[in-house]
């Protein structure tokens, strides 16, 4: 990838509104997910970009050193070499003052042609200077915003761990409610409240039948009482209830027979 889609995406990414980019998502934590994996992705791109052009700086920073050491080692060759001339020059030997002048005016020269060099390096490495400045603060702001989106997407993430562990509080909660119709709980004691009701009904019936049975032995014995009256009346009797009491002290109907013939003998029937 060039460097310069690189150094646009580390100023582009800087200037990222992560809240608004949010606000804008359908689902803001697959967002979240896929801005750190993004941001990973774009910042180890980045130092390795930003780390290649600091090198290639301190390589123009080291250049422009040798060349200023190397006008400052010329310079100091060009002095010697003067200085040597005029020693010889003093001496009266001007062929030798003349080999040392040359040399100097060599030395003067390679001197120049150095210090041009570190004079035409110099835009470049202030340039270049800036630009690391910035693309260093730019990934500094890249790592801010990563660490930015990470704490977003942890508290997303927990916040929504605790919205499921509520969800199922309240769903375990509606379970045991006695007052929800639809808990488990309720709909049990709904089942209670019908067998027990069901119980209820079979011990009236079981009453019922009881007191059925009571009834038809009163009726036994009314009809009882009816054929024995019956039977007198056709042995030429005329039976006539009286009430006696028994020992118990309940009162018993007897029956006296009327008329001229000779009295029988009181009967109670059974």
């Amino acid at each position: 990838m060039a460097k310069q889609s690189i150094f646009g995406r580390i100023a582009q990414l800087a200037k990222a509104n992560v809240n608004a980019i949010l606000d804008q998502a359908e689902d803001p934590q697959k967002m979240l997910d896929q801005m750190v994996r993004d941001y990973t992705n774009n910042i180890a791109e980045a130092e390795s970009a930003v780390a290649q052009t600091i090198g290639n700086l301190r390589m123009l920073q080291d250049d422009h050193q040798q060349d200023l050491k190397a006008a400052q080692d010329w310079g100091n060759k060009a002095l010697a070499a003067s200085r040597k001339a005029d020693e010889f020059r003093s001496a009266g030997n001007a062929g030798d003052a003349g080999k040392f002048d040359n040399l100097a005016k060599v030395a003067i020269q390679r001197q120049m042609s150095a210090e041009t060099e570190a004079r035409g390096a110099e835009p470049t490495i202030a340039s270049q200077s800036e630009i690391v400045e910035k693309l260093k603060d730019g990934l500094n702001q890249m790592r801010g915003k990563l660490d930015e989106l990470t704490r977003k997407r942890d508290e997303l993430n927990s916040r929504a761990k605790m919205a499921q562990a509520q969800s199922q509080v309240h769903d375990a909660m509606r379970s045991i409610d006695f007052m929800d119709p639809t808990s488990d709980v309720s709909r049990f004691e709904e089942k209670v409240r019908r067998e027990e009701a069901r119980v209820r009904g079979q011990q009236e019936l079981s009453a019922s039948s009881l007191d059925a049975q009571f009834d038809s032995l009163e009726d036994l014995g009314e009809q009882t009482e009816v054929e024995a009256r019956l039977a007198a009346l056709k042995a030429g009797t005329r039976p006539q209830q009286s009430i006696k009491g028994d020992a118990a002290g309940n009162d018993v109907p007897t029956d006296t027979p009327t008329g001229t013939g000779t009295a029988e003998p009181s009967r109670t029937e059974y």
